[in-house]
């Protein structure tokens, strides 16, 4: 059984789910990939508070690291790169190519993308801190003005 509750941010709502194990989707709503099937989901705000409570302590500033259980299930690779991206320091950006080199497949810079694209828990799995090797934000599920955000919030909570 999978049980959500939404949060209102100052980008947008964000949609948290979990099952018994832990969070399996973390998304914002008004983002650029479609939400999943939540036909047989049930809204819980008491189960989900605990979780809230961290986000709310993320977009406040007051929280750089979650200690929230994940359940998030993908291939050994898109683990693998799910992984790099949580060792990736708070107010920090790596490069497509670094979090490739990182899990040992420095060609793979294709191949991570993808699997950063499918991240399921966004922020959790911090894949806005990802960026083009020159710099320049890219892709984020969420849309570039909220991968813009996160990434001045945690520069200035530092």
């Amino acid at each position: 059984m999978i049980r959500y509750d939404m949060m209102p941010t100052d980008r947008g709502e964000l949609l948290v789910a979990i099952n018994e194990r832990g969070l399996v989707h973390v998304d914002f709503v008004a983002g650029l990939r479609p939400l999943p099937d939540m036909s047989d989901w049930r809204q819980d705000g008491e189960a989900l508070a605990p979780f809230l409570a961290e986000f709310r302590d993320y977009f406040a500033g007051r929280l750089q690291r979650f200690t929230l259980p994940l359940a998030v299930r993908g291939t050994a690779f898109q683990q693998a790169v799910w992984q790099a991206l949580c060792d990736i320091p708070y107010g920090e950006t790596r490069s497509y190519g670094d979090i490739a080199r990182a899990i040992g497949k420095p060609n793979a810079v294709r191949a991570v993308g993808a699997a950063n694209g499918r991240n399921p828990l966004s922020i959790i799995i911090p894949c806005h801190r990802v960026i083009g090797q020159n710099g320049s934000l890219t892709g984020y599920a969420g849309g570039l003005p909220i991968k813009q955000a996160l990434l001045t919030l945690e520069r200035a909570s530092r």
